[in-house]
């Protein structure tokens, strides 16, 4: 499949840092009015002094807004200076390759939604003595939504981790890891020792595409697209931010009540399907479930809770011990360093967040992993990077649930 993208010409991603209040205000005001894509933080609300910002600037207002910049004396910098380009490099093989038996199947290629299905169902088929297929509801536009659970069946209770990925859906990275988690548990349960302890002593429920319409939009029409693909009746704008609308401080600090937003929290907690069906499952099993891991890119963290608020939670050290833990595991394989941290105070304040609706509800371990890399190529991650990206991240997801299975109670 040839990726058509409404990316045209040279739009471009900058980076700009602003250095003083005039700076910020200045910067906040001109990506509302111009409507950019913000690619870090996720809403201009977010830009203040020190603040990385990146920001796909579409070709039809670089030149005004550029000049806006040099005439107000703002430093920026140019990531991507082509972006059409950089979606080609990315994904215009795409039809050419992957065409041969699951049996082959590259895990360092991205792979669109009806690959990562077709995978799926392959894995239920071959793998049945550690994997089980099951689907929790259908999204908005009636795709099923998928879930691998992932163990040996060894007693008929076991505790739980659940993880996720592809809550936005332009971040492909997400998937990739998914997909290569399962990869290494089948792989390695024979013989490396720890896998086999986590696969004999835990199920993993693992959803490798979480917001499955608008991973599929990111394939088709739009990259860049992060939310889901929900219909507005009084706008035309499509989606909701799926990591915006959980029930936990809904709506409040870092989203938006506006459709067309990036980070619109929906109409009311749970309105998208998506959320709704996981929301659901997670209640359901919130007795057997321990930690709940998200993933997201891009930023290089790991982050816990809480998004919503500047506070500490009550486990604060056992939390804090297994990410300190976890980012020094990853940084063993080749020396990338992770910040970690409550998101809040690590990332920015969100509130309506899936880690801290999993927390809330009882789930004690709930972490959200920023993957690589830190903006030079953003969301283009490129498929070289798939590999050591998703190896060192598994470091740090092995080290977790080892922790889980020693301290947990």
């Amino acid at each position: 499949m040839l990726i058509q993208c409404s990316v045209i010409g040279s739009d471009k991603v900058i980076r700009v840092v602003p250095e003083s209040k005039r700076e910020t205000q200045i910067l906040r005001a001109a990506f509302n009015r111009l409507k950019v894509d913000l690619w870090q933080p996720s809403s201009p609300f977010h830009i203040v002094e020190g603040t990385v910002t990146d920001v796909r600037v579409p070709r039809n207002t670089s030149q005004g807004l550029l000049q806006y910049l040099q005439q107000a004396n703002i430093q920026y910098t140019i990531l991507i200076s082509d972006l059409q380009e950089a979606v080609e490099n990315q994904t215009g093989l795409r039809s050419y390759r992957n065409r041969r038996s699951l049996s082959e199947y590259n895990y360092e290629v991205y792979h669109s939604l009806e690959e990562i299905q077709d995978w799926m169902y392959h894995l239920n088929k071959t793998h049945s003595d550690l994997v089980h297929m099951f689907s929790i509801g259908k999204s908005y536009e009636g795709r099923p939504l998928f879930v691998l659970k992932l163990g040996k069946r060894s007693r008929p209770y076991k505790k739980a981790v659940w993880i996720d990925c592809g809550i936005h859906a332009r971040e492909w990275i997400g998937p990739a890891f998914c997909q290569w988690f399962v990869k290494e548990a089948l792989q390695t349960y024979q013989t490396d020792p720890a896998m086999r302890k986590m696969l004999t002593q835990l199920y993993f429920y693992i959803m490798p595409v979480f917001n499955v319409d608008g991973y599929h939009f990111s394939w088709t029409n739009d990259r860049f697209w992060r939310k889901t693909r929900s219909k507005n009746t009084r706008f035309q704008c499509h989606g909701v931010d799926a990591n915006r609308n959980w029930k936990v401080k809904w709506c409040d600090e870092g989203a938006s009540f506006h459709p067309c937003d990036d980070t619109y929290c929906g109409p009311f907690p749970e309105s998208e399907p998506e959320v709704k069906a996981v929301a659901h499952f997670l209640r359901k099993h919130r007795k057997q479930i321990k930690a709940y891991l998200s993933f997201h890119a891009y930023a290089q963290m790991l982050l816990y809770p809480y998004s919503y608020k500047y506070a500490t939670i009550p486990n604060f050290s056992c939390v804090e011990s297994a990410a300190y833990n976890a980012v020094n595991a990853l940084q063993s394989a080749y020396g990338i360093r992770y910040r970690y941290g409550p998101a809040s105070s690590t990332l920015y304040v969100s509130s309506g967040s899936s880690m801290d609706w999993a927390y809330k509800n009882g789930i004690p371990y709930a972490f959200a992993f920023e993957l690589r890399d830190t903006g030079h190529f953003g969301f283009l991650l490129p498929e070289t990077l798939i590999k050591p990206t998703c190896t060192e991240t598994m470091l740090a997801v092995k080290n977790i649930t080892l922790h889980l299975l020693k301290k947990c109670h």
